[in-house]
């Protein structure tokens, strides 16, 4: 017994040095499959090809949608941005593309525009055929985003919520306000105001029904602002108070949605739709949604037509409590922080 118990602890101690390279080789290995993975930042993966947000960087892709008659797939979000001059055509299929920080532009089916100015301080695009939508949760009056539908210029003046419609001549004003510029002439469309641009003669705009244009393009628009929203939320935890890997307002990627989000320096920016965008100094609270004085938790990815939650925050959509506003285009503009680029 003696013998045998002898044999087992001599085999085992002669196994030993081989049992402790093993778990070292394995140790190693693993320690250098770790580093061969993307950088992370707070835990988090960060695409390998990520490129630095800006304006023409595509945000989102669903079904058939080209650039410069290249096929684009959902791979290309995050790693293909829209030049100057170059052109985004969808059959059946959508994309989102990143303007200034905090200002998405979604085109519909069978649609196509052209990318004139991608500079932060005057950006402008060219829609052909088709519709866009354009969210604008901020706008700075650095900013000088530009619509040309048609040979008329159109100026985005405040945040808000903007239809173009090429195919009917279009234009139509959810939220916020436009300039129009056509045939020598200049037009404020304020909102709930349309105008058709192919008439002659002297240039007047119409109300309209937001419910009638409620349709399924508009509601896509507002189910990608309430997933936008919940990536922000998801990534201003990270940087609570301002803490480390905070870059200050603009654009951050987030891996689990896989897409670059829009992350305001200060307070809470309420989209068009009644989302709200968090600052790293408001995120205790989200999500939330303001109504009247008070407000209530709304969950993410619910959707009221003809806006996102029927209602906006007190004093306009700009922000919420006592009427916050962000940095927008200040203080780090389209950086996108540290490591989300």
């Amino acid at each position: 017994m003696k013998n045998s118990r002898d044999k087992i602890l001599g085999a085992t101690a002669a196994a030993l040095p081989a049992l402790v390279v093993v778990l070292f080789l394995l140790f190693f290995s693993v320690a250098g499959w770790g580093q061969n993975q993307p950088p992370a930042q707070n835990g988090e993966a960060v695409k390998q090809n990520a490129v630095p947000p800006r304006p023409g960087a595509i945000n989102y892709v669903e079904g058939d949608v080209s650039l410069d008659g290249k096929p684009l797939a959902s791979s290309s979000v995050g790693s293909v941005v829209v030049d100057r001059g170059q052109a985004v055509s969808t059959g059946m299929g959508r994309t989102e593309i990143l303007l200034t920080p905090g200002v998405f532009l979604r085109l519909d089916e069978n649609s196509a525009m052209k990318l004139v100015s991608p500079d932060l301080a005057n950006t402008e695009f060219e829609l052909d055929r088709g519709r866009v939508m354009v969210e604008a949760n901020d706008i700075s009056k650095l900013n000088h985003i530009v619509a040309d539908e048609g040979g008329t210029k159109i100026l985005m003046q405040k945040k808000g919520l903007y239809d173009f419609d090429a195919n009917n001549d279009q234009v139509r004003v959810f939220k916020g306000k436009l300039q129009v510029d056509a045939n020598g002439q200049k037009l404020g469309l304020g909102e709930n105001r349309e105008l058709a641009l192919n008439s002659t003669g002297k240039l007047k705009a119409h109300d309209f029904n937001k419910t009638e244009y409620a349709d399924d393009f508009y509601r896509w628009s507002g189910l990608r602002s309430g997933y936008l929203a919940e990536a922000d939320a998801d990534q201003a935890r990270l940087y609570v108070n301002g803490g480390a890997g905070w870059g200050g307002p603009g654009w951050y990627w987030d891996p689990w949605f896989d897409s670059y989000t829009f992350i305001p320096g200060s307070g809470i920016f309420y989209s068009p739709f009644g989302w709200g965008f968090y600052s790293p100094f408001e995120t205790w609270g989200s999500p939330f949604v303001y109504g009247g004085f008070y407000g209530r938790y709304h969950r993410f990815g619910d959707y009221h037509a003809p806006f996102g939650h029927g209602f906006e925050p007190r004093g306009g959509f700009r922000g919420g409590f006592g009427g916050f506003h962000g940095g927008g285009f200040r203080g780090g503009g389209a950086r996108g922080g540290a490591g989300r680029r």
